[in-house]
């Protein structure tokens, strides 16, 4: 067949006795229209665990599921050794660690009623305003009441790890990342309940972020390693601040996309690797594949597949 050998699509049946393994090869034959791609990336991935530098990125509104166990697994397994996240990432996780109750909900709630009854809706998530702001501003004060007696100026990702040595939840991402000596870097830090509650506390304890000291070990990171791999989830910035820090090593070897964002907008979240592969973010060579889906779908399977 013109353009090089080409397989059929098989029919495949599936068993409540598979494996993930046979899953995932299920996919691959399946084929059409996501399955081939889910197939791919977890190829990709396979291959890429042999990188240097292995990001894992993701959005916050992710950490309000179970979905957060999954990451603080592929954290605490040494799956990936940096991580670069949002804001929203670090409020839930902190939330839920110390006590917040998140519950199922439904899209189709009354919001207004929801905001009468002081509840936050996140999607299909219920949130209570007390285990939300309030909590995160009450944890956050009495960790920085502490801290503030050994020095005033904290690099995030110091500071986040410090969060996460004060954690109990095996569940937590901070807490896994502690661990596991990952470092956890956020440029959007101010932009949630955390970074609020760390200004609102400097205004008497003269606390301060410095967020050039994350950027000077991203830097480190990046100009030493020879090659990287990431898995990034959803868009924005976690996105944007991971692929942009590869360019400065001639960008990345493996990257796998999950999204469901699309390109024709422009926007930086729905925009493909190939994209990417014009500013140097991405190399040429790469081995790359988009998935287009929910991750509290994939990523799981995704996951498993690593870990099998």
């Amino acid at each position: 067949m013109a353009g090089g050998e080409y397989r059929r699509v098989a029919d495949v049946r599936v068993s409540p006795d598979m494996s993930i393994v046979d899953l995932i090869d299920a996919y691959r034959k399946i084929h059409g229209f996501m399955a081939g791609h889910l197939a791919e990336a977890v190829d990709v991935l396979r291959e890429g665990m042999s990188a240097e530098l292995r990001f894992l990125s993701f959005t916050g509104n992710l950490v309000s599921t179970g979905l957060r166990g999954v990451l603080a697994q592929a954290i605490r397994e040494g799956l990936f050794n940096v991580v670069i996240t949002t804001c929203g990432a670090v409020d839930h996780d902190i939330a839920r660690s110390f006590g917040g109750e998140y519950y199922r909900g439904f899209f189709e709630a009354d919001d207004s009623e929801l905001h009468e009854r002081g509840v936050h809706r996140l999607g299909n998530v219920f949130i209570p305003i007390d285990s939300y702001g309030p909590l995160i501003e009450r944890v956050v004060f009495n960790v920085l009441d502490e801290l503030a007696g050994n020095k005033k100026q904290w690099g995030v990702r110091e500071l986040l790890w410090e969060f996460g040595k004060r954690i109990k939840d095996e569940n937590s991402i901070l807490r896994a990342a502690y661990e596991a000596g990952v470092p956890v870097y956020v440029p959007g830090i101010v932009d949630g309940s955390f970074g609020t509650a760390v200004f609102m506390h400097s205004q008497s304890s003269g606390v301060k972020l410095d967020l050039l000291a994350d950027m000077k070990e991203l830097a480190d990171l990046v100009f030493s390693a020879k090659t990287s791999a990431a898995l990034i989830v959803g868009g924005g910035i976690s996105k944007h601040h991971t692929i942009w820090w590869n360019q400065f090593k001639g960008g990345l070897d493996y990257v796998v996309y999950v999204t469901t964002a699309v390109e024709y907008d422009g926007s930086l979240s729905g925009a493909h690797p190939r994209e990417a592969i014009s500013w140097g973010k991405v190399k040429a060579g790469s081995r790359r594949v988009v998935v287009y889906a929910d991750a509290t779908l994939v990523v799981p399977v995704l996951i498993a597949g690593l870990l099998a």
